[in-house]
């Protein structure tokens, strides 16, 4: 793969690339963080494209093991706490915005592989492709999918 061709299938799914990195993390600075990791891995991995799955399969993929991988670590290290303002200025007061970070917070709950599993859902891919892209049965995905829906009902 070219750098150009690098370039334009970038440009093409960064959004999805942004909203797994979202999924899994609320601060920007580690937002970009994930995203240029995530583009480490996408260029590492190019040449190995064998073109079995989706291109678009292959990125949420890669995104989603890159996001898994990191909250695993971070897991593992001293937590720090950042200095903060307390203000927001990008804060969204309307209530979409409200509902939206309510559902954030309680997916955010969850464990990654299930996380991973919802944020494919909410994006609207089928069962197929969800299973495909974490490595797990058609039937075994409506199956999480069942538990986790119950699992965020429960959740305050």
């Amino acid at each position: 793969m070219t750098e150009k061709e690098f370039e334009k299938m970038i440009r093409e799914h960064r959004g999805t690339i942004y909203t797994v990195c979202y999924m899994f993390s609320t601060d920007k600075d580690e937002v970009a963080d994930l995203f240029q990791e995530i583009l480490i891995n996408l260029w590492k991995g190019a040449g190995s494209y064998r073109g079995e799955a989706s291109l678009n399969s292959w990125i949420w993929r890669i995104s989603l093991n890159t996001c898994i991988s990191y909250d695993r670590n971070r897991k593992r290290k001293i937590r720090t706490e950042p200095l903060s303002m307390d203000i927001d200025l990008f804060e969204d007061t309307d209530e979409g915005s409200r509902q939206a970070e309510l559902l954030r917070g309680r997916i955010a709950k969850l464990g990654p592989f299930d996380r991973a599993i919802v944020l494919l859902w909410l994006e609207n891919l089928s069962y197929e492709e969800i299973g495909q892209i974490v490595g797990i049965s058609t039937k075994n995905v409506s199956v999480r999918l069942v538990r986790i829906k119950e699992q965020l009902k429960k959740t305050e």
